[in-house]
């Protein structure tokens, strides 16, 4: 029985359709029975019985009444029996034909659920486009896809907009940073205040440069952009970013602990490239003095999966199940630093997303964070430099 609840429970407006067809036979089948026995019953009251003459005639009556009577009972008996039967063939037989009536009632439904399954924020141009008469399931379908429109209209407009702001910015920025660089580099002696002061404004602006890059990258992994797609081995990419952080984790006093397989992956390698800087870079980032990194690729069956382990405070899971959002932080509590705009790990999220992946962030019940990525292995391709093209 258990295993037929799952049935049951996908098929329940099927079920309800071939019951509200079968349920009104079964009573009218019922009530007709009912009153066709009440007429055969009334109607063998009213028999004719021969009359008999001479001295046995009241026996022979009796006789006679009896034979009729148990003649008229075996009759109705059988009668019954046999509408019994006729019901209960009926019964099944209109349950059968109302589960096909009910199957080929929904038949549009199911096509229009089986296509908005597969319509996802990377696929909104798809419409359902149900075919048929202008009734309510039409109706419905043509409703979905101008709901469908309007979602491509403004994902797309969304998009637009932070590419466009992100490119659109660094015009000023780069105009300020060059007026800095014109003042602190005028002839004669510049005020140490001057120098403090543009010193500040670029590392504040070199924040917000960061910034407009990563809401870039965000934006194309979301839209589905996959640029210079290639077959890149993971543990490639991970050596490229400790390298790249080496003076970082040398200043910072990390320990370092890598262990690498032969998980090969395919995508976008700028993208991959950078969703594996951003893992390293936040596990370099937002570590303690003196603390540890542990970085691992691993080949699990079909996937290929990067772990990246921290260790410091013991933290909220609640907390970390948002990181993955863009701005979100644990801030200066978690680890002394509240460096980084929160979109490192959003971006991580959404390149593993674009590449049929997942992102994985739990707090390690012993303190600190267990990073980890998933994404589909590529199997029997050739591999492509990390480098940068």
């Amino acid at each position: 029985m258990p295993t037929r609840l799952p049935v049951l429970r996908h098929r329940t407006l099927r079920l309800r359709i071939a019951a509200l067809y079968g349920v009104p036979f079964l009573l009218s089948g019922v009530a007709l029975l009912a009153l066709t026995n009440l007429l055969a019953r009334s109607g063998s009251a009213t028999a004719v019985v021969p009359v008999s003459t001479g001295v046995d005639a009241g026996a022979a009556l009796a006789q006679a009444h009896s034979r009729i009577a148990s003649q008229q009972a075996a009759d109705l008996q059988q009668f019954l029996l046999g509408s019994v039967i006729a019901l209960g063939v009926m019964v099944v037989v209109s349950g059968v034909l109302g589960w096909v009536v009910a199957g080929r009632l929904l038949r549009p439904l199911r096509t229009m659920t089986a296509a908005a399954r597969r319509i996802s924020h990377d696929s909104l141009h798809e419409r359902l486009a149900v075919p048929g008469p202008g009734d309510e399931l039409k109706d419905l379908g043509d409703t979905i896809d101008e709901l469908l429109a309007r979602l491509e209209s403004a994902f797309a407009a969304q998009r637009r907009f932070v590419a466009n702001a992100s490119h659109e910015l660094r015009t000023p920025l780069t105009t300020m940073r060059a007026a800095l660089d014109v003042a602190v580099a005028k002839p004669g002696p510049v005020p140490p205040q001057t120098i403090a002061l543009s010193a500040r404004l670029c590392r504040e602006l070199d924040q917000v440069d960061e910034l407009l890059e990563g809401l870039l990258v965000l934006a194309r992994a979301q839209h589905g952009v996959l640029p210079g797609r290639a077959a890149l081995a993971l543990d490639d990419l991970v050596s490229r970013a400790l390298d790249d952080r080496a003076g970082a984790i040398t200043a910072m006093e990390l320990t370092v602990d890598h262990a690498g397989a032969d998980a090969r992956v395919e995508g976008s390698r700028v993208l991959l490239r950078r969703m594996v800087d951003n893992v390293v870079d936040n596990a370099v980032r937002h570590n303690e003095p003196g603390g540890w990194i542990r970085v691992a690729t691993k080949v699990d069956g079909p996937v290929a999966r990067l772990v990246v382990e921290t260790g410091g405070a013991v933290l909220d899971q609640d907390q970390v199940a948002h990181l993955a959002q863009p701005f979100k932080r644990l801030g200066a509590d978690r680890t002394g630093s509240d460096r980084g705009a929160g979109l490192g790990l959003s971006i991580v999220a959404a390149i593993a997303e674009a590449h049929s992946g997942m992102l994985d962030i739990q707090a390690r019940p012993e303190g600190g964070l267990r990073v980890t990525i998933v994404l589909p292995r590529a199997v029997g391709a050739a591999l492509t430099s990390v480098a940068a093209p």
